[in-house]
Protein backbone atom coordinates (compact mmCIF):
# COMPACT_ATOMS: atom_id res chain seq x y z
CA UNK A 1 0.00 0.00 0.00
CA UNK A 2 0.82 3.46 -0.30
CA UNK A 3 2.00 6.00 2.15
CA UNK A 4 -0.61 8.34 2.08
CA UNK A 5 -2.65 5.82 3.31
CA UNK A 6 -4.52 4.99 6.94
CA UNK A 7 -5.58 2.17 7.91
CA UNK A 8 -8.88 1.51 9.92
CA UNK A 9 -9.75 -1.70 9.86
CA UNK A 10 -8.42 -5.14 10.98
CA UNK A 11 -5.73 -5.69 8.22
CA UNK A 12 -5.75 -9.27 8.79
CA UNK A 13 -8.97 -9.02 6.49
CA UNK A 14 -7.89 -7.71 3.84
CA UNK A 15 -4.33 -10.27 4.05
CA UNK A 16 -7.17 -12.95 3.76
CA UNK A 17 -8.81 -11.59 -0.18
CA UNK A 18 -9.50 -14.25 -1.60
CA UNK A 19 -7.32 -14.89 -5.15
CA UNK A 20 -9.17 -16.14 -8.15
CA UNK A 21 -7.08 -19.47 -9.41
CA UNK A 22 -4.29 -18.15 -12.08
CA UNK A 23 -4.68 -14.70 -10.33
CA UNK A 24 -1.20 -12.80 -8.89
CA UNK A 25 -3.26 -9.56 -7.39
CA UNK A 26 -6.03 -8.37 -6.47
CA UNK A 27 -7.35 -4.02 -6.62
CA UNK A 28 -10.02 -2.14 -6.25
CA UNK A 29 -11.60 -1.38 -9.25
CA UNK A 30 -12.40 2.75 -10.12
CA UNK A 31 -15.65 1.77 -11.03
CA UNK A 32 -16.78 0.92 -7.39
CA UNK A 33 -19.30 2.26 -5.67
CA UNK A 34 -17.53 3.22 -2.50
CA UNK A 35 -15.34 5.82 -4.51
CA UNK A 36 -17.45 7.83 -6.74
CA UNK A 37 -15.43 8.51 -10.17
CA UNK A 38 -13.04 11.50 -10.33
CA UNK A 39 -12.84 13.60 -12.65
CA UNK A 40 -9.53 15.43 -13.83
CA UNK A 41 -9.29 18.12 -15.49
CA UNK A 42 -8.55 18.13 -19.15
CA UNK A 43 -8.65 14.45 -19.64
CA UNK A 44 -12.28 13.90 -18.21
CA UNK A 45 -13.06 11.04 -16.21
CA UNK A 46 -10.33 8.90 -15.11
CA UNK A 47 -11.87 5.63 -14.45
CA UNK A 48 -11.16 3.69 -17.37
CA UNK A 49 -8.00 2.36 -19.61
CA UNK A 50 -8.52 5.15 -22.02
CA UNK A 51 -7.41 7.59 -19.31
CA UNK A 52 -4.33 5.82 -18.83
CA UNK A 53 -3.12 4.97 -22.32
CA UNK A 54 -2.59 5.82 -25.20
CA UNK A 55 -4.70 4.45 -27.93
CA UNK A 56 -3.43 6.23 -30.82
CA UNK A 57 -0.18 4.13 -30.44
CA UNK A 58 -0.19 0.97 -32.75
CA UNK A 59 1.71 -1.06 -29.99
CA UNK A 60 -1.68 -0.36 -27.82
CA UNK A 61 -4.20 -0.68 -30.50
CA UNK A 62 -2.47 -4.47 -30.87
CA UNK A 63 -3.17 -5.39 -27.41
CA UNK A 64 -6.97 -5.63 -28.28
CA UNK A 65 -7.81 -3.93 -24.92
CA UNK A 66 -11.21 -2.46 -24.93
CA UNK A 67 -10.94 1.52 -23.99
CA UNK A 68 -13.93 2.07 -21.99
CA UNK A 69 -12.48 -0.98 -19.46
CA UNK A 70 -12.71 0.21 -16.23
CA UNK A 71 -9.46 0.54 -14.12
CA UNK A 72 -8.28 -0.32 -11.08
CA UNK A 73 -5.93 1.96 -8.19
CA UNK A 74 -2.88 0.21 -7.35
CA UNK A 75 -2.36 2.56 -4.27
CA UNK A 76 -3.47 -0.81 -2.45
CA UNK A 77 -3.80 -4.55 -3.78
CA UNK A 78 -3.06 -7.80 -2.20
CA UNK A 79 -0.67 -10.38 -4.18
CA UNK A 80 0.01 -13.63 -4.35
CA UNK A 81 3.63 -13.76 -4.50
CA UNK A 82 4.49 -17.33 -5.70
CA UNK A 83 1.55 -16.86 -8.66
CA UNK A 84 3.68 -13.40 -9.26
CA UNK A 85 7.04 -15.16 -9.60
CA UNK A 86 5.47 -18.16 -12.19
CA UNK A 87 4.20 -15.27 -14.18
CA UNK A 88 6.94 -13.23 -14.42
CA UNK A 89 4.94 -9.74 -12.84
CA UNK A 90 8.08 -8.04 -12.29
CA UNK A 91 9.30 -8.46 -15.74
CA UNK A 92 6.55 -8.13 -17.62
CA UNK A 93 6.50 -4.88 -15.94
CA UNK A 94 9.35 -3.39 -16.53
CA UNK A 95 9.24 -4.35 -20.40
CA UNK A 96 6.11 -1.87 -20.15
CA UNK A 97 8.10 0.76 -18.45
CA UNK A 98 10.80 0.69 -20.66
CA UNK A 99 8.49 0.51 -23.99
CA UNK A 100 6.74 3.59 -22.82
CA UNK A 101 10.04 5.86 -22.71
CA UNK A 102 11.19 4.97 -26.11
CA UNK A 103 7.50 5.04 -27.69
CA UNK A 104 5.42 7.35 -25.04
CA UNK A 105 2.63 4.43 -24.53
CA UNK A 106 0.80 6.56 -21.79
CA UNK A 107 -2.09 8.30 -22.13
CA UNK A 108 -1.17 12.63 -22.22
CA UNK A 109 -4.25 13.82 -19.88
CA UNK A 110 -2.51 11.26 -17.10
CA UNK A 111 -3.12 12.35 -13.99
CA UNK A 112 0.28 12.32 -12.71
CA UNK A 113 0.45 8.56 -11.95
CA UNK A 114 3.03 6.79 -14.12
CA UNK A 115 3.00 3.32 -12.28
CA UNK A 116 -0.88 2.77 -13.12
CA UNK A 117 -0.52 2.38 -16.74
CA UNK A 118 1.98 -0.80 -16.87
CA UNK A 119 -0.48 -2.53 -14.42
CA UNK A 120 -3.27 -1.81 -16.47
CA UNK A 121 -1.28 -3.82 -19.16
CA UNK A 122 -0.02 -6.37 -17.48
CA UNK A 123 -3.24 -7.14 -15.05
CA UNK A 124 -5.56 -6.57 -18.09
CA UNK A 125 -8.85 -9.05 -17.39
CA UNK A 126 -6.55 -11.03 -15.02
CA UNK A 127 -6.87 -9.51 -11.77
CA UNK A 128 -9.45 -10.81 -8.82
CA UNK A 129 -10.50 -7.51 -6.58
CA UNK A 130 -10.39 -6.09 -2.96
CA UNK A 131 -13.64 -4.65 -0.71
CA UNK A 132 -13.22 -1.25 -2.15
CA UNK A 133 -13.60 -0.19 1.61
CA UNK A 134 -10.45 -1.59 1.40
CA UNK A 135 -9.74 1.44 -0.46
CA UNK A 136 -11.61 4.60 -0.35
CA UNK A 137 -9.68 6.88 -2.14
CA UNK A 138 -9.48 10.24 -4.35
CA UNK A 139 -9.02 12.31 -0.84
CA UNK A 140 -6.14 14.22 -2.06
CA UNK A 141 -7.74 14.71 -5.60
CA UNK A 142 -9.17 18.03 -4.21
CA UNK A 143 -8.93 20.37 -0.87
CA UNK A 144 -12.62 20.06 -0.11
CA UNK A 145 -14.64 16.94 1.70
CA UNK A 146 -15.98 14.12 -0.49
CA UNK A 147 -17.37 12.23 1.89
CA UNK A 148 -19.49 12.45 4.80
CA UNK A 149 -17.77 12.07 8.53
CA UNK A 150 -20.15 8.77 8.63
CA UNK A 151 -18.53 7.61 5.56
CA UNK A 152 -14.79 8.36 6.28
CA UNK A 153 -15.42 6.58 9.85
CA UNK A 154 -16.65 3.10 8.29
CA UNK A 155 -13.67 3.30 5.71
CA UNK A 156 -11.24 0.97 6.46
CA UNK A 157 -8.18 2.13 4.66
CA UNK A 158 -8.47 5.89 3.68
CA UNK A 159 -6.38 6.64 0.59
CA UNK A 160 -5.27 10.72 0.00
CA UNK A 161 -3.95 9.74 -3.86
CA UNK A 162 -4.17 12.79 -5.34
CA UNK A 163 -2.55 16.15 -5.12
CA UNK A 164 -3.89 17.79 -1.94
CA UNK A 165 -1.70 15.09 0.87
CA UNK A 166 -2.75 14.78 4.31
CA UNK A 167 0.81 15.49 5.52
CA UNK A 168 0.76 19.55 3.12
CA UNK A 169 -0.76 22.98 4.00
CA UNK A 170 -3.80 22.22 2.06
CA UNK A 171 -5.75 18.64 2.29
CA UNK A 172 -8.78 17.11 3.05
CA UNK A 173 -9.54 14.94 6.43
CA UNK A 174 -6.36 16.35 8.58
CA UNK A 175 -8.24 15.27 11.64
CA UNK A 176 -8.12 11.74 10.77
CA UNK A 177 -4.69 11.45 9.52
CA UNK A 178 -3.03 13.58 13.04
CA UNK A 179 -5.04 11.22 15.06
CA UNK A 180 -2.24 8.58 13.83
CA UNK A 181 0.35 10.59 13.34
CA UNK A 182 3.97 10.22 15.17
CA UNK A 183 6.41 12.61 14.93
CA UNK A 184 9.91 12.05 12.93
CA UNK A 185 11.99 11.20 15.80
CA UNK A 186 15.14 12.96 13.31
CA UNK A 187 12.69 16.39 12.89
CA UNK A 188 13.57 16.50 9.59
CA UNK A 189 10.23 15.78 8.37
CA UNK A 190 7.31 17.92 10.18
CA UNK A 191 3.26 18.37 9.10
CA UNK A 192 3.15 22.03 7.38
CA UNK A 193 -0.68 23.73 8.35
CA UNK A 194 -1.59 26.76 7.52
CA UNK A 195 -2.62 27.81 11.02
CA UNK A 196 1.58 26.35 12.15
CA UNK A 197 2.53 29.15 9.28
CA UNK A 198 0.55 31.93 10.51
CA UNK A 199 1.71 31.16 14.11
CA UNK A 200 5.23 31.92 12.83
CA UNK A 201 4.16 34.82 10.95
CA UNK A 202 3.37 36.31 14.38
Amino acid sequence: MDDDVIVQGDILALYNTPLKPGHAAAFSEDCDTASTKVVIRGAGNQYNYIGYLDYKKERIRKLSMKASTCSFNPGVFVANLTEWKRQNITNQLEKWMKLNVKEGLYSRTLAGSITTPPLLIVFYQQHSTIDPMWNVRHLGSSAGKRYSPQFVKAAKLLHWNGHFKPWGRTASYTDVWEKWYIPDPTGKFSLIRRHMEISNIK
